[in-house]
């Protein structure tokens, strides 16, 4: 009975898990450039009573063998960078990437953070900056007297100066992909960090070698789904309720046993 009280624990733990990374993935519906975490699971080991194949007599094998499991454990979760859906804000420094690809952000420790939130602003300087005052990198810099900011699709960053019919370029903005972007570490504020498993940031133009264009006045939303993180819920709920259950069950199994015996 230990070892079924044992194995159900394992199973409240893991289900537990899974809700608080649910209840994260819904609190965050309405983050711009969100992206929502998938909670993956494997089995424990196994105790081999007979093994599978071994020898019944001498002209005969085990077909199955005895093999106990010990339960569950989370072996891992994951951002899926799947795009979310897009808002028209009319924002000038509203920026969506659409395709592949993170915006970098420069940190207080002089670090490179990267971000899908185009949520941008401009400080007291004129530098763009997200919402947190971070700027972006490379930094740019709007002039104090410009009329209007347009952005290209390949981040081209074009000011309208007064008295110049022309607008100037003040700026590029690059991108970066990953080979792993799962592997990315998430530390709040809609920023990611370069990890071993993400591998080394590949800046680039937008649009080019595999990047996504840029969209300008438009945001990237949350790529959680309501009704799939619902369902997903109630799933989880009730395999944590048929665990209580097991709990139940083998304590009453083994209050039955030492009365009996």
């Amino acid at each position: 009975m230990n070892n079924t009280l044992a194995i159900a624990k394992t199973g409240l733990s893991a289900q537990d898990t899974k809700m608080a990374t649910i209840s994260n993935n819904l609190a965050n519906v309405n983050t711009a450039g969100f992206k929502r975490d998938r909670v993956n699971f494997s089995d424990l080991f196994y105790q081999i009573e007979r093994q599978p194949g071994a020898a019944q007599d001498n002209e005969n094998e085990l077909p199955t063998g005895i093999q106990v499991g010990s339960g569950v454990r989370v072996s891992g979760t994951q951002k899926e960078f799947t795009q979310g859906s897009f808002e028209n804000t009319g924002n000038d420094l509203d920026i969506a990437i659409v395709g592949k690809g993170f915006f970098q952000i420069a940190q207080p420790n002089g670090d490179l953070a990267y971000s899908r939130n185009g949520q941008f602003t401009k400080n007291s300087e004129g530098v763009i900056v997200n919402s947190e005052g971070l700027p972006l990198v490379p930094n740019i810099q709007i002039p104090e007297d410009a009329l209007s900011i347009s952005i290209s699709t390949d981040g081209i960053v074009m000011a309208q100066i007064p008295g110049d019919p022309a607008p100037a370029q003040i700026g590029q903005i690059n991108t970066v992909n990953f080979a792993n972007d799962a592997g990315l570490e998430a530390i709040g504020g809609n920023l990611f960090v370069e990890t071993q498993a993400s591998g080394a940031p590949i800046e680039g133009i937008p649009g080019d070698a595999g990047l996504g264009s840029l969209k300008q006045g438009t945001l990237e939303g949350s790529n959680v789904q309501v009704v799939e993180e619902m369902v997903s819920m109630i799933a989880t709920q009730r395999a944590y309720e048929m665990n209580i259950k097991v709990v139940s069950a083998a304590d009453e199994m083994q209050n039955f046993a030492n009365q009996s015996l």
